[in-house]
């Protein structure tokens, strides 16, 4: 199952729990941010060809050294649906692309975009034995209005990973959370070390990690480094 985990569109119910913490940011370099992200991974079998995939991302965040009191709130949705054939490849090459949309759920202008966008997105991935390497991206551009002091939405968004799992349901992998915005021409692109863990506990499987990060490119007043500590609660397809 640890394999499989290693799978973004895997056919199980995933319920991850990723707290986020990076550091070293604003124009003195104490800045902070927490970020909780709560991102559930359902998958539906639609016929006995195809899987529609949905992963759901609902940031809670907190930011410090930024403001004059520190803010804290719900940030924008962002929701996935992937098509993937349901089959298992006899190369061990999966895939999976469909639209992504993002809501604008922000409980103030810190943490929201104002606007709905959507756009494409897809995961291809390759897995070989213990080894897995892949891509996930998308693009999103507005499909409604900005509000007033706020840009339209265009930016992309790239994930490439590598994983190796051992025999003890252990997980090792690099991978980046890569993003560019088309309208400041700007790379946000850290660069993300960690490891999984798959256990049992009363019969539930749950996966522990974390990783480190390093922004290798930043925003003037972006995050240096940061870490992660994250849960996954795993069940099985009905």
């Amino acid at each position: 199952m640890a394999v499989q985990l290693t799978n973004p569109i895997a056919n199980l119910i995933q319920m991850p729990f990723h707290h986020n913490f990076d550091l070293g940011g604003g124009h003195s370099g104490d800045a902070a941010r927490y970020t909780m992200n709560f991102q559930p991974v359902i998958p539906v079998r639609l016929n006995s060809d195809w899987n529609l995939i949905s992963r759901t991302i609902i940031p809670f965040t907190s930011w410090s050294g930024v403001f004059p009191h520190t803010e804290r709130g719900v940030s924008d949705i962002a929701q996935s649906f992937f098509f993937s054939p349901a089959g298992s490849s006899p190369s061990g090459t999966v895939w999976g692309a469909g639209p992504i949309l993002l809501l604008p759920t922000g409980t103030n202008d810190v943490f929201s975009r104002g606007q709905w966008a959507a756009g494409p997105t897809g995961v291809a991935l390759q897995m070989k034995g213990a080894w897995t390497y892949g891509v996930l991206a998308n693009h999103l551009w507005s499909v409604s209005a900005a509000p007033t002091g706020l840009q339209r939405v265009n930016a992309s968004f790239f994930q490439p990973f590598l994983t190796y799992t051992l025999p003890t349901q252990t997980t090792v992998f690099v991978t980046s959370e890569a993003t560019h915005d088309w309208n400041a021409r700007q790379w946000t692109v850290p660069i993300n070390v960690g490891l999984n863990q798959l256990v049992s506990i009363g019969g539930q499987m749950v996966q522990f990690g974390g990783l480190v990060r390093y922004y290798a490119e930043k925003p003037a007043g972006g995050p240096t480094w940061g870490f992660q500590f994250r849960m996954v609660l795993i069940f099985p397809v009905p």
